[in-house]
């Protein structure tokens, strides 16, 4: 899709041609380094769904000149070269990408994994919302196979009334879990950023990319029973997240910390059932105006 006016005028849209970023959202990475200090003592990272490349050109310029510094980009569609930086043309939902990843890593886990992935968004604000979570929950599955303990998860989120159980879910293997706006994002953009650090998985967990971690069964598996829900409370605790000087927190709402899979399943069956029927009327719609 071509680029409008709206977007010329952009500052950073502007900036970024200047400084030879292939998008403006190497802003947004720059930006949450600046406060998070998110490339500190980092040697080897992970782009997920990396392209058209504007973060990983981020990782390489801040990581990969670094005499030690890995860079690996993950995505789907094939990307143009960057110095620096190693590609796989892959699917995040795959154990073969994540062990690709390791194998590139020379079987060392990576400190820092970023995730600025987003479906093609509908216009139904509910419909992509619970499309970027399940991207997200995708990006945060293979991150549990590559991470190393204490290490750093970086991923894109669309705020939503529902975006609680996103924050409960990240809680579960991070100490401290952050939602900022960079500056620049757009103030009219759904869009925020989740800033997970210090990974620290429960005792037991073993990642299963075969199984989505929300999955309304997950919680019957023998990893988190419900004896492991009741004898370990910080499995299923959930936190208030602290304002932040760098962006807006995200709106909460009221949430049961006792059955969040239930909540999860839920909402799933009804974001579903609304596609479904917002998918059926447009094909009749359709249909309506070719007859006439």
């Amino acid at each position: 899709m071509g680029r409008t006016s709206k977007d010329k005028r952009d500052v950073y849209y502007r900036l970024a041609k200047e400084n030879g970023w292939r998008a403006r959202s190497a802003f947004k990475l720059l930006q949450l380094d600046e406060e998070f200090q998110l490339f500190q003592g980092v040697t080897r990272a992970v782009d997920l769904c990396a392209a058209p490349g504007s973060w990983s050109q981020v990782l390489s310029q801040k990581i990969g000149s670094q005499g030690s510094g890995q860079v690996v980009a993950v995505d789907l569609q094939a990307m143009a070269p960057l110095p620096g930086v190693v590609q796989i043309q892959g699917d995040i939902t795959q154990l073969s990408t994540a062990k690709e990843i390791i194998q590139h890593f020379e079987g060392c886990p990576a400190d820092l994994v970023v995730c600025d992935g987003a479906p093609d968004v509908t216009g139904l604000h509910d419909v992509d919302e619970y499309m970027q979570a399940q991207l997200l929950l995708a990006a945060l599955n293979i991150a549990t196979h590559v991470l190393k303990p204490g290490g750093c998860f970086v991923a894109k989120i669309f705020r939503g009334r529902d975006v609680t159980l996103l924050y409960s879910q990240l809680r579960v293997f991070f100490s401290n879990v952050l939602c900022a706006k960079p500056r620049s994002s757009r103030n009219s953009s759904i869009e925020a950023f989740a800033v997970c650090q210090g990974y620290d998985p429960p005792e037991g967990f073993v990642p299963d990319l075969t199984r989505p971690l929300l999955d309304h069964s997950y919680g019957e598996s023998q990893t988190f029973g419900p004896i492991a829900r009741e004898t370990n409370p910080s499995l299923m605790q959930v936190m208030c997240l602290q304002p932040h000087p760098l962006g807006t927190i995200l709106s909460q709402k009221s949430f049961n910390p006792v059955s969040p899979l239930k909540n999860q399943w839920v909402y799933s069956s009804k974001i579903k059932i609304f596609y479904q029927i917002s998918e059926s009327l447009f094909f009749f719609l359709g249909r309506w105006k070719t007859m006439k």
